[in-house]
């Protein structure tokens, strides 16, 4: 499953990302995965879960981050949950196709790897493209 928090920058979505990341942490069911730009969320987020500062791996396409997720997966099969924050930040092309494109691809992804990803991005909800809408929590 994917679920995307859209808003606006300051709307709350990094704070109802936090919110998930410690309910499925409580869960227990799983590993769980916290993937942002920085190390914003250290102290936010319980130490169960796995942080990864995609900053400083200079991620910016979608192609790099597909990788990455996939080689977070393969290296363990237990994780249940996957969070992104602030999305937009990871990537440079912020066009609507490439952003169709890989909300696809991770659905489908999702669905076969029985991992549930939240995904938070900035964004206006009425000109979002039409998969954001779908996704939206």
């Amino acid at each position: 499953m994917v679920k995307v928090i859209m808003g606006a920058k300051g709307s709350g979505k990094t704070k109802k990302l936090v919110d998930l990341v410690i309910e499925a942490v409580r869960e227990g069911n799983g590993d769980v995965v916290v993937i942002e730009k920085d190390r914003k969320l250290t102290f936010d987020i319980p130490y169960q879960a796995r942080l990864i500062d995609a900053g400083i791996y200079d991620i910016g396409s979608y192609e790099f981050l597909k990788g990455a997720i996939c080689g977070i997966h393969s290296g363990n099969y237990d994780i249940t949950h996957i969070f992104i924050d602030n999305f937009l930040k990871l990537v440079h092309d912020k066009s609507e196709e490439s952003l169709t494109a890989f909300f696809s691809w991770l659905k489908g992804f999702a669905e076969k790897e029985n991992i549930d990803f939240v995904v938070s991005v900035s964004t206006d909800a009425e000109t979002a493209p039409a998969i954001l809408k779908e996704l939206a929590v």
